[in-house]
């Protein structure tokens, strides 16, 4: 049965409550498996190029039977050097279909990381807030059409291979 209430603050997303979180984290593990749809055949690291958008880095951090840790950024450079942002963590629970964000590093400005489930004891507000920041740059990401797929990569790097190719040959 699903939980109502009249705090809904987006469709399918309600106030922050323990359920609430609980749906977000649902939703968060729905959207990454259509970003990620063959979990075993991922590689370490892969990266999802698609036209007129920054390339999504994806790390494969842990892999067990019910549990799968991943790493999503996107590279910026500024003055300092390369950097990673948002930089989120994110262990997917198999067993519950559950996905939650147990790091985020850069934000705003700072290198360090900011929310880390395991060195801090977060309130519930702030796992919302990085959770409800997961739901919602996962949904941009699908929108631009990002996907990581074994066979996805290999013809994206095949094309980066031909462009690169054809810019070295004088015409």
């Amino acid at each position: 049965m699903r939980y109502t209430t009249d705090n809904s603050l987006h469709p399918g997303v309600r106030a922050r409550d323990l359920p609430a979180l609980m749906e977000l984290y649902e939703l968060n593990y729905i959207q990454l498996r259509q970003l990620v749809p063959d979990l075993s055949a991922i590689q370490e690291h892969s990266i999802s190029r698609v036209d007129g958008a920054l390339r999504l880095y994806l790390s494969l951090l842990e892999r067990c039977k019910y549990t799968t840790t991943l790493h999503l950024t996107y590279q910026f450079e500024d003055r300092e050097g390369a950097f990673a942002a948002p930089d989120i963590v994110v262990r997917l629970y198999h067993d519950a279909q559950v996905a939650e964000v147990i790091s985020r590093g850069r934000h705003r400005g700072r290198r360090e990381a900011e929310y880390d489930r395991f060195q801090q004891r977060h309130s519930l507000a702030e796992k919302w807030r990085v959770n409800r920041f997961l739901h919602k740059w996962l949904g941009y990401c699908l929108r631009q059409g990002h996907a990581f797929s074994p066979a996805r990569e290999q013809v994206a790097e095949a094309l980066e291979t031909l462009e690169n190719q054809t810019t070295l040959i004088p015409g």
